[in-house]
């Protein structure tokens, strides 16, 4: 089968887009976005399979099957988290941006619009460098809403145009033939009907324009001529030329045309999806995606004096966990280390690399510490920042934090990332550098600092629904085994509780056929439970013969119970006067994703994804995302009171696509835990329950950030500005604002509201000037009640960027091409060497790779004299590096496709053939084409757009396929 059948294939069985929130049968930028990842992704992951000389099949175009066929089942849930990121920063320029005509290609604002585009792919492509995944994903977002709306709002459709515009994501070429500002464009619409109301003159001469949009007609009147966007929400649409002509629905203006427009804009995306995977290349990129075979590995790691135990059991289980899963589906996807001591903390190696992690891990040596308190906040926030979403940390430590100012930033860190952490305490907190002391009253002090201190990690622990293990050095390796158990990427939470102070309380949870290796985790002192199985099996703690444990340990304050893994309702009854943790976990691929929404402050209306916490005492919604599966329904979404059993039960609506809405007649004021229970297609038995591990905590205060300029130049100041707003009593909110790169940053201590008020602020940030382009910032914004007992935030992502100059891709030159390749291709060789430069201004070429050919390539460098571009963008005279390139194959690979890469993220395609010619000589002919001005070029991103449109026609006129 060709490449180009596969893909027609693929696309012939994917189903009609789905319905995503509220969207009704018009395609949005959801759906259009989902459809090009998916189709993007799926071209990946069957280019890698090829490589490896293995089958790739899909029977279905969802990212549950793509994560299948991609061999990383276990990273649906990431995969579809990062999806449904991408899709809702796309959303968020509607609300952001709404009247900035730019971001929409509207006003005629063509060179704009596309500069906003390259500028952020600008950022894309620096941010995967560094593998800052989390900040690429967000400028995608936003950029591809930009992109998109360029084929509803102007004209290219109405021009029939059947391929999308190539150069919006090339900076330095030309759009367009734009029409000039005196130029009329429209006119009136006949009535109702607008489907003719372009000037055929603007469409016979292929003169670009796109619709007018204000809010008002006193705001901004057209220029006299110009099309209106159109739509009650336009005022221009009312001034003459009346009418619109966007396309961004069926009833739309020119809604006639909204399918195919639509249909470009998904070429179009995946257009600037395969030029981002070009400048990653393909590992790199599925990890943007989310795809990976396992979760990240992350250590938070105490380096002072008395830890060398403790370092030397990180040693153990990080030999252990790479010797057993490298290789494996349970790989991890990122190690990620961080050291802190006191005054220093980091700084965070994050790697692929399971070598280069281990080589930082030995690297480690105990030493220092002076007072005893440690910047152990100061390493979480740093890891919570790097490491991606859903991740589990580990942070080991014997001492206090010195840092505490920052525990409302770590949790809002947490509630943004949802994020688990656990702590690892050894020895006695607060006791270990005055050990050796005689002073009684020191030690006294010390002792009673104990409790305090070893709380705060535990409120950390219980709000992320991690745990706080605390253990002796030498029970340290013992309790290390819930890393490697953690380690699956494929771990679910079932039931999770926390009671303090301790009571006596039965929890019950419901064990689906879906998950194996069912385990509790307890920690707590002189705890005591009775567990009750399914079938009414019951075991005591103080059985050791029983049939329903079939592994224990208990080491410190820690607990694990292997259990026999019986679908049904289980239940466990606690007995405790003392603090405890119960958390129940197994590992199944069917799991969930939340977000609360609220209503759209965009004048288009609709609903918002809430990105903080959630409003308190009032009435929200959630949208819930069955991960894993196809086939789950959700049945019910509670929202669990932490501190109780209390609950809030809400109406569940079924959205299609694995979406569910959850509508609740109140926000609990308390902390809380969302809980989701459903039927998966087993029937009766496939009742399941999945809980979330983060506490949840509301406010009644809100904290705003427009999602405004997010590149830091080096060395330029950036304002960042924000709202607060109350519903509450009015007063001085204080403000703390921190970033994890510690950048220079000022901002208001205070702001005074009124009661139910809002209050304005910025926050100015710098970064060095020697900050390495690619490197992201956390920001986080934090507003607390004049009573201290309400909190919100805003946590805020920045890229930092050079200013690039280097828009040009590298180019290629054919030095020689031989072949004496025969009717017998196996026994015959053609050989190709090619001159890769990247142009007199360029920064010079980084990676040069096959994206097509079986052969071998070999590279060298070697030296040429010219003008370059230095780091900082300056023009110079001196030597180029000219990458030169050889390959060798068989007759029977007469292509091959060298894909260049320079150092700012340019791509160039470069396709070389050798086939037999027809004539009647039947002697061999060598074609090629590569990038240059002289030559025809054909990337592989536009053969890929040109057969996505060319399978969707195929499909419209029922053709049949060439296999």
């Amino acid at each position: 089968m060709s490449w180009l059948a596969a893909l027609c294939l693929l696309l012939l069985q994917t189903e009609a887009f789905k319905i995503t929130w509220f969207s009704g049968d018009s395609l949005t930028h959801q759906e259009i976005t989902e459809k090009a990842i998916l189709n993007v992704t799926v071209q990946v992951c069957r280019a890698l399979a090829r490589a490896e000389g293995k089958d790739f099949s899909l029977p279905r175009l969802t990212a549950e099957s793509v994560a299948v066929a991609c061999e990383a089942p276990k990273s649906s849930k990431s995969f579809r988290q990062t999806i449904k990121l991408i899709q809702v920063k796309n959303r968020e320029v509607d609300t952001s941006f709404s009247s900035d005509p730019r971001y929409h290609f509207d006003d005629e604002n063509f060179t704009e619009g596309r500069k906003i585009i390259t500028d952020g792919l600008s950022v894309v492509k620096a941010s995967n460098k560094r593998n800052n995944f989390e900040t690429a994903r967000g400028k995608l977002g936003q950029i591809l809403h930009t992109l998109q709306d360029f084929y509803t709002h102007s004209n290219w459709v109405e021009m029939e145009n059947n391929l999308p515009n190539s150069n919006l994501i090339r900076a330095n070429a030309v759009i367009g033939n734009i029409a000039a500002e005196s130029r009329a464009t429209c006119r009136n619409c006949n009535g109702d009907d607008c489907t003719n109301n372009i000037l055929e003159d603007i469409l016979r001469e292929k003169i670009l324009t796109s619709g007018y949009f204000v809010f008002s007609i006193s705001s901004s009147p057209k220029p006299t001529g110009k099309c209106s966007h159109g739509g009650f929400l336009d005022g221009t649409s009312r001034i003459e030329p009346k009418g619109g002509i966007n396309k961004d629905d069926l009833g739309a203006s020119h809604g006639h045309l909204h399918m195919k427009a639509a249909n470009l804009a998904i070429a179009a995306t995946s257009e600037l999806l395969e030029d981002i995977r070009g400048a990653a290349g393909d590992r790199p990129f599925l990890q943007m995606m989310g795809i990976s075979k396992g979760k990240a590995l992350c250590f938070v790691i105490d380096t002072t004096g008395s830890m060398s135990d403790d370092i030397a059991a990180v040693r153990d289980v990080t030999s252990s966990i790479i010797n057993s899963r490298v290789g494996t589906e349970d790989e991890p996807s990122v190690y990620i280390l961080v050291p802190f001591n006191d005054p220093e903390f980091g700084p965070l190696t994050k790697t692929t690399d399971p070598k280069v992690f281990k080589n930082a891990i030995d690297s480690l040596s105990a030493t220092g510490g002076g007072d005893f308190p440690e910047m152990s906040l100061s390493g979480l926030q740093l890891a919570l920042t790097g490491a991606p979403r859903n991740s589990e940390i580990f942070v080991f430590t014997d001492a206090p934090a010195k840092d505490q100012h920052l525990k409302s930033t770590v949790i809002a860190l947490i509630e943004q990332t949802e994020s688990v952490v656990n702590f690892m305490i050894t020895a006695i907190l607060g006791r270990r550098r005055r050990r050796q002391s005689d002073d009684v009253q020191q030690q006294q002090f010390s002792s009673r600092m104990v409790t305090s201190d070893g709380q705060l990690y535990r409120d950390l622990a219980q709000a992320s629904g991690g745990l706080a293990i605390e253990v002796t050095k030498s029970e340290l390796p013992a309790a290390t085994s819930i890393i490697t158990e953690s380690s699956s990427s494929s771990l679910v939470t079932i039931l999770q509780a926390a009671r303090s102070p301790g009571k006596a309380e039965n929890f019950t949870f419901t064990v689906d056929e879906s998950v194996r290796n069912l385990t509790v985790y307890i920690t707590g002192t002189f705890v005591t439970f009775t567990l009750i199985s399914p079938s009414g099996v019951s075991q005591e703690s103080t059985d050791t013969t029983g049939s329903l444990i079939t592994a224990s340990q208990s080491v410190g304050n820690f607990k694990t119970l292997k259990l026999k893994t019986q679908p049904g309702l289980w239940e466990i009854k606690m007995v405790s006067t003392n603090p405890y943790i119960v958390k129940v976990i197994g590992e199944s691929l069917i799991d969930f994703l939340f977000d609360f929404l609220e209503v759209s402050q965009s004048p288009f209306g609709d609903l918002d994804v809430v990105d903080n916490r959630p409003r308190a005492g009032v009435n929200g919604s959630l949208i819930v995302t069955v991960t894993g599966s196809d086939s789950t329904t959700v049945t019910e979404v509670i929202l669990v009171e932490s501190s109780g059993s209390r609950e809030v039960n809400s109406s569940v609506e079924a959205l299609g696509g694995g979406d569910f809405f959850a509508k609740f007649d109140r926000i609990p004021a308390e902390e809380f835990v969302v809980l989701v229970k459903g039927q998966s297609s087993n029937g009766s038995s496939g009742i399941f329950q999945r809980q979330s591990s983060t506490t949840i905590k509301a406010s009644t205060l809100s904290v705003t950030s427009p999602d405004s300029n997010r590149v830091l130049v080096p060395g330029i100041l950036l304002s960042v500005p924000f709202s607060v707003m109350t519903s509450g009593a009015g007063g001085n909110f204080r403000i703390q604002a921190t970033n994890d790169q510690g950048f220079n940053s000022n901002f208001p201590s205070s702001l005074f509201l009124e009661t139910g008020g809002s209050a304005n602020g910025t926050v100015n940030l710098t970064a060095p000037s020697t900050t390495p382009s690619g490197t992201d910032v956390t920001l986080t914004i934090e507003v607390e009640a004049p009573t201290g007992a309400d909190i919100n935030y805003v946590v805020l992502r920045f890229a930092v960027l050079k200013t690039v100059t280097d828009f040009t891709r590298p180019v290629c030159e054919v030095l020689s091409l031989q072949s004496n390749c025969s009717d017998i291709c196996s026994l015959s060789m053609w050989e190709l060497s090619v001159q890769v430069t990247d142009g007199a201004e360029g920064t010079g070429v980084e990676r040069v790779s096959l994206r097509q050919g079986n052969g071998t390539m070999n590279t060298s460098l070697t030296a040429g004299t010219g003008n370059m571009t230095t780091g900082s963008g300056n023009m110079t005279a001196g030597t180029r590096n000219i990458t030169l390139v050889s390959y060798s194959s068989s007759c029977c690979s007469p292509d091959v496709e060298l894909l260049v890469v320079d150092r700012v993220g340019n791509v160039a395609s470069c396709f070389y053939s050798v086939r037999k010619a027809a004539t009647s000589s039947s002697q061999p002919a060598i074609t090629s084409s590569s990038q240059s001005p002289t030559t025809d070029v054909v990337s592989l991103s536009t053969r890929a757009v040109q057969s996505f449109l060319l399978c969707f026609s195929i499909t419209i006129l029922g053709l049949s396929l060439p296999f």
